[in-house]
């Protein structure tokens, strides 16, 4: 499995930014590619999720209202949507991978995809 995540840049506090990870090389119909973050000096934490078979979406509650994520199947491609971005949403952003659906358990995605950096900055 191979995933390229993309998006990342500088928006002002308030902005919005939109992420993609265009993902290649499984056939399943049941997985989840799931969005994590990374801000400097800390753990990596969960964001949000999206189950392939049922379009099922879950959300950490620091984003939930905030950042929506979608999917486009014909494309092989999830998007994270961040809208009202603030300084503390700053991180490293990487999309991963697995095969249990429903779960923002990192240590159950074994697939990642580099990571794209959001700064949230005036």
């Amino acid at each position: 499995v191979q995933l390229q995540a993309s998006g990342g840049g500088l928006v002002q506090p308030g902005g919005s930014l939109r992420l993609s990870c265009a993902a290649s090389g499984f056939s399943s119909d049941n997985y989840a590619i799931g969005w994590f973050r990374q801000a400097p000096g800390k753990v990596r934490e969960e964001v949000s999720c999206i189950s392939g078979n049922d379009g099922s979406t879950f959300y950490a509650d620091s984003v939930k209202g905030r950042f929506t994520i979608s999917s486009d199947n014909a494309k092989n491609t999830v998007y994270l949507q961040m809208n009202s971005l603030k300084p503390e949403d700053t991180a490293v952003y990487y999309c991963a991978f697995t095969l249990v659906e429903g779960t923002l358990l990192e240590g159950l995605y074994h697939y990642w995809g580099q990571g794209t950096q959001v700064t949230v900055s005036s």
